[in-house]
């Protein structure tokens, strides 16, 4: 029996074991049905209609390509790191789920390695304003049409801000309300959808530009611990922008139609709070902790995500059981966990943060996903790496460029990092979307998938187990 199935039979046992006797079944069946209906409908009417008019995901130059032993070579040419420290980010690249074209900045390839503040706005500038000219080049909009900027990078931080640069370089009108965001990790690309959207709720007949990258050039952590370690082999070069609009004349040459924007933030936990952490060593030297018990607190909170999201797209038998393990839980009746629903029956095609191997198979045996479901997710880091809060975007590339997007789909995007948080986005397909030329993924699409030869081998950094089985 699996998780999904355990979960539901545990459910409508209890529920239905409580109410014989003095409460028919079909009147609980039918009552919280008319609740879940009720609060669909007002939802639906309350939200007015936002479209994504396109997105652009940066491609470096293949000038910046490099494998995975050109990393190491450029850490240990760079750093001060033991042979321990350099075999165990050998080992770890290696089962990463990484391949070998990966990208970095120009600074962290020059000789000697230039991780100074101009080498990290010189890389800004690049991935930034370069998906900003694509997104404007492909959908024709003029910067006086923007009214909304958005962006995100979590480690980089200047003055001006990255969206100043941007409001600075395409000449946006004084108007124009810029928000820029940091520290806010691999879901906050998502989290910036969900900004973009209650902005657009309350300023009409306009377009908010939503820029999310990481700067990795002043990145790289260059002591001795394992847990410090696991960034340098991970992350790598990579941004987009996406351009959102609550003009009801863009509908028709948008791609996808906003429909629901699900955030899950569970930092008052301890443990949620420090399995991702910037902090210095016992030397000094500045990197991000990754604790053994990211898995744990993974699986914890997009369980909750996805318990919360499940109500507003699943079909009804789905919506009751989501909703009766939350009365149940709200009004402490029983002791019983968040309800993981059947989310493929209303999913047409799924997209989660690439993370890293074990993230990702943890993701899929959680949720259930096939090897397809998984397979752009998989692929984007095997060709990207960890682009942080972009790499979803360069999954949903993948899916356009092998001609999946069909008028009518239902994608999901799910994004997590840390605090910890996971933010889900949920589209609806306008038109059908050809294979485009201005795609990450043009010119190498017909090669993949493929099939990682080191994906069977022993991550080596053991992570704990979540307890979900």
């Amino acid at each position: 029996m699996s998780l999904l199935e355990f979960i539901s039979n545990d459910l409508y046992g209890f529920l239905f074991s409580q109410t014989a006797g003095f409460i028919p079944p079909s009147a609980v069946v039918i009552g919280l049905t008319l609740i879940a209906l009720s609060l669909s409908l007002f939802a639906f009417r309350s939200s007015p209609k936002i479209f994504l008019l396109d997105f652009a995901c940066y491609k470096p130059p293949s000038s910046l390509s490099c494998t995975k032993e050109m990393v190491i070579q450029r850490l240990k040419m760079h750093g001060n790191f033991s042979d321990q420290s350099l075999e165990f980010m050998r080992n770890l690249m290696k089962t990463s789920g990484l391949g070998e074209a990966t990208y970095l900045p120009e600074g962290l390839l020059r000789q000697p390695m230039d991780t100074s503040g101009k080498a990290a706005r010189e890389e800004a500038e690049m991935v930034v304003f370069g998906a900003v000219d694509e997104l404007l080049e492909k959908t024709q909009v003029k910067g006086e049409e923007i009214g909304i900027v958005i962006v995100h990078s979590s480690n980089y931080n200047t003055i001006p801000s990255l969206a100043s640069m941007i409001v600075n370089r395409y000449k946006l009108g004084e108007n124009v309300l810029s928000y820029n965001l940091s520290g806010m990790g691999c879901s906050a690309g998502l989290i910036s959808i969900g900004l973009a959207r209650d902005l657009l709720k309350v300023n009409h007949n306009t377009c908010a530009l939503v820029v999310t990258t990481e700067i990795i050039t002043q990145g790289c952590y260059m002591g001795d611990d394992p847990s410090k370690l696991i960034g340098n082999c991970l992350f790598r070069m990579g941004g987009v922008a996406s351009l959102l609009s609550n003009r009801l004349s863009d509908y028709r040459r948008s791609k996808y139609e906003l429909i629901h924007t699900v955030r899950t933030t569970t930092a008052s936990s301890d443990l949620s709070y420090n399995c991702i952490i910037q902090e210095e060593d016992h030397h000094g030297h500045m990197g991000i902790t990754i604790t053994k018990d990211l898995l744990i607190v993974a699986s914890k909170t997009i369980r909750s995500n996805v318990a919360s999201l499940a109500p507003l797209i699943l079909p009804t038998s789905e919506r009751l059981l989501c909703l009766t393990n939350r009365l149940i839980r709200s009004f402490h009746v029983a002791n019983i966990k968040p309800h993981v629903p059947n989310v493929k029956r209303a999913v047409d095609h799924f997209f989660p943060h690439v993370g890293a191997r074990p993230v990702q198979d943890e993701v899929q045996r959680n949720l259930g996903m096939s090897e397809r479901q998984m397979e752009a997710s998989r692929m984007t880091l095997y060709r990207y790496g960890n682009t942080s809060s972009s790499s979803v975007w360069y999954e949903l590339a993948y899916a356009e460029a092998k001609g999946r997007i069909r008028r009518g789909d239902r994608v999901w995007q799910i994004a997590y990092g840390s605090g910890f948080k996971c933010c889900s986005v949920f589209w609806k397909v306008i038109r059908t979307v050809d294979r485009e030329e201005k795609n990450p993924w043009s010119d190498v699409i017909d090669e993949f998938p493929v099939v990682d030869p080191h994906s069977r081998e022993a991550f080596p950094y053991v992570f704990e187990p979540s307890k979900s089985k």
